[in-house]
C-alpha cells in the first residue's frame, strides 16, 4: 500500500510556498535539528538505514562520516540532474515540495558543517527551477539562510546551478566537474569526493529525495522511520512508473513492496487488459525483467541485486506484449551512445558499436551471428571505465539479448519484428 510520509502534502497547493509549508509542521524539525550536535544527525541518519535515493544505495550517514576531521570548507551538493530515462519523481519533489528540501538541505549542511550548499538542477526544469528560486528567496527572507540561522550560531548559503542537460553530469564527478566550470566529465576514484572534490575541497552528494527523507529522520526518529521497508532497505521509496500501466505517475510505498502490487494497485494493473511482458525497474540502465520474474519481486536493494538487477533511481518501466524488445534496445543504445562524454574508449566506441548493430537487426540488415557479436562487446564495456556509463549501456543490451532472444534472432532472419508479426495475425 502506499505510504505518504515524504508526499503527505503533495496535494496541497499551499505546501510549496512557505506560509503554507510552516503551517504543516514546516522549519519545526530544523529548530529541533539545532537542539542536537551534528554528530547526533549524522548518528541519527545511520541509524535510521537511510541508502542513497539517486541510484548507487549507498548509507547516506557512513558516506558523511567519510569527510576528514581538518577543519577545512566543505560543500553539500544536491543532484537535482535526474537524467536516468524514466525517472521524475525528483521533479515532482522540487514542484511541489521545494522547502522541504531546502529544509532537508539545512539540516544536513550542519550536520556536517558545511556553509555552503549547491543544487545542481538539471538543464531541461525550468519549472521546478523557478519554483526553487522563490523559495529560496522566502528561505533567506524568513531567516532560515543566511547568517546565524534561527540564533543557533549556524551560517548557511544556498544556490542553484542549473545544468546544461548531459546526462554524464548526474554522476557525482561529473556534476563536480561542470559546478566547476570544467568539461562534465567523471573523475577518477580515489579519492573520492567526500575527502577532495567541489574546487579540491571535502563534498557530499545527496540526492533530492536521500536529502529530503533526513527531515524526516530527525523529525521523528530512526526507529519511526524504519517502520517503514526491510532490515537492510529501510524507509519509503518514490517510484517514478511509466509504460503500459492505467495509472502511470509517482508512487511512494515501503521498501520491500512487491513489484506487482505497485503495478496492480497504485498503477491500477495493465492498460487495457494487456498482458505484462517485462518491467525495467530501476532506470533504463536496470537490467530487464520477465513477467515470470516481476511475479517475485519486491523492491528494495537486496531481492533486485539477487534477481540480477537493481533498484536504480526507482523508475519503474512497464511493457507489455506489444513491445518489441529489439526496438526498445535500439531507443535505449541511442541514448547512451548520444550521452557518452567520450572521455574512456570502451565506452566511446562501445555504446556507437552496438547501437549500430542493433540498428542494422531493425533496418533489416542484421547477421545471426551480430547477436552473439552484441554479447562480446557488451561484456568487454563492463567494469573498464571512469563512471559506470559504459555499463549503463551494456548491462541492458545483455538482458534484452538474453531474456528475449528469440525476438532478436526473428528480425535477424525475417527481417521484422516479431512481436508485430504476432499482432497482425492475432
Amino acid at each position: 500500500m502506499e505510504i505518504k510520509l515524504l508526499t503527505e502534502h503533495y496535494d496541497k497547493k499551499e505546501f510549496r510556498f512557505i506560509e503554507g509549508y510552516k503551517k504543516l509542521g514546516g522549519y519545526e524539525t530544523l529548530k529541533k535539528a539545532f537542539s542536537l550536535k551534528p554528530e547526533e544527525i549524522i548518528n541519527e541518519v545511520k541509524a535510521s538505514g537511510l541508502r542513497g535515493r539517486g541510484g548507487a544505495g549507498f548509507p547516506t550517514g557512513v558516506k558523511w562520516s567519510f569527510l576528514p576531521q581538518n577543519g577545512e570548507k566543505r560543500y553539500l551538493l544536491c543532484n537535482a540532474d535526474e537524467g536516468e530515462p524514466g525517472t521524475f519523481k525528483d521533479r515532482l519533489m522540487m514542484e511541489r515540495a521545494p522547502h522541504q528540501l531546502i529544509e532537508g538541505m539545512i539540516i544536513s549542511a550542519y550536520a556536517i558543517n558545511s556553509p555552503k550548499s549547491y543544487i545542481y538542477v538539471r538543464g531541461e526544469y525550468n519549472y521546478p527551477i523557478k519554483v526553487l528560486e522563490k523559495a529560496l528567496q522566502e528561505a533567506y527572507d524568513a531567516g532560515y539562510l543566511g547568517k546565524n540561522i534561527l540564533g543557533s550560531g549556524f551560517d548557511h548559503d544556498m544556490d542553484i546551478y542549473r545544468g546544461a542537460g548531459a546526462y554524464i553530469c548526474g554522476e557525482e564527478t561529473g556534476m563536480i566537474s561542470s559546478l566547476e566550470g570544467k568539461k562534465g566529465q567523471p573523475k577518477l576514484k580515489p579519492p573520492f569526493p567526500a575527502i577532495k572534490g567541489y574546487l579540491g575541497q571535502p563534498t557530499i552528494v545527496n540526492n533530492v529525495e536521500t536529502l529530503a527523507a533526513v527531515k524526516y529522520i530527525i523529525r521523528d526518529g530512526a526507529e519511526a522511520y524504519r517502520k517503514y521497508g526491510t532490515e537492510k532497505s529501510a524507509g519509503t521509496k518514490l517510484f517514478s512508473v511509466s509504460g503500459n500501466v492505467n495509472k502511470p505517475g509517482t508512487y511512494e510505498v515501503p521498501l520491500g513492496y512487491p513489484l506487482m502490487d505497485l503495478i496492480n494497485n497504485e498503477c491500477g494493473g495493465m492498460k487495457n487488459g494487456a498482458k505484462l511482458k517485462a518491467v525495467i525497474p530501476g532506470g533504463s540502465s536496470a537490467p530487464i525483467l520477465t513477467a515470470e520474474e516481476v511475479q517475485k519481486t519486491t523492491m528494495d536493494y537486496e531481492c533486485l541485486a539477487q534477481m540480477g538487477s537493481m533498484l536504480g533511481s526507482g523508475a519503474v518501466i512497464v511493457m507489455d506484449d506489444s513491445n518489441c524488445m529489439v526496438d526498445m534496445l535500439k531507443v535505449t543504445l541511442h541514448f547512451y551512445h548520444h550521452e557518452s562524454c567520450g572521455q574512456c574508449t570502451p565506452c566511446r566506441e562501445g555504446t556507437g558499436w552496438i547501437h549500430k548493430i542493433v540498428s542494422s537487426i531493425v533496418n533489416g540488415e542484421g547477421r545471426l551471428q551480430d547477436i552473439d557479436l552484441l554479447e562480446k562487446i557488451a561484456q568487454q564495456m563492463m567494469g573498464r571505465t571512469i563512471c559506470a556509463l559504459s555499463d549503463a549501456a551494456a548491462m541492458p543490451t545483455l538482458g534484452f539479448i538474453t531474456k528475449f532472444k528469440d525476438e532478436f534472432e526473428f528480425f535477424v532472419r525475417e527481417g521484422r519484428s516479431k512481436v508485430k508479426e504476432v499482432r497482425a495475425h492475432a
